[in-house]
């Protein structure tokens, strides 16, 4: 017979909700991003200061997103930990 998973309590429940919120906020800045390269596409001009800025805040948004992650992840494992 199959194990059942445990229940949440609230604080983990809240921790869950505030990941996932994190998640969306990332993933409309991502779109956000998106929407200004197919301008950028339609164009078929940009500048290079406004490419320049436009690929450094890129970048910002990777390491960003890779530090959320590793922070996701450690929080998975301490909830698991509890569980």
């Amino acid at each position: 017979m199959p194990r059942k998973k445990p229940e949440l309590n609230k604080r983990e429940k809240a921790i869950l909700r505030f990941i996932e919120k994190q998640d969306n906020i990332f993933s409309k800045i991502e779109n956000n991003i998106n929407q200004i390269a197919k301008i950028a596409n339609a164009q078929k001009y940009i500048k290079k200061k406004d490419f320049l800025e436009f690929s450094a805040k890129q970048d910002e948004m990777i390491e960003l997103k890779k530090k959320q992650n590793e922070i996701f992840l450690k929080i998975y494992t301490l909830l698991g930990k509890e569980i």
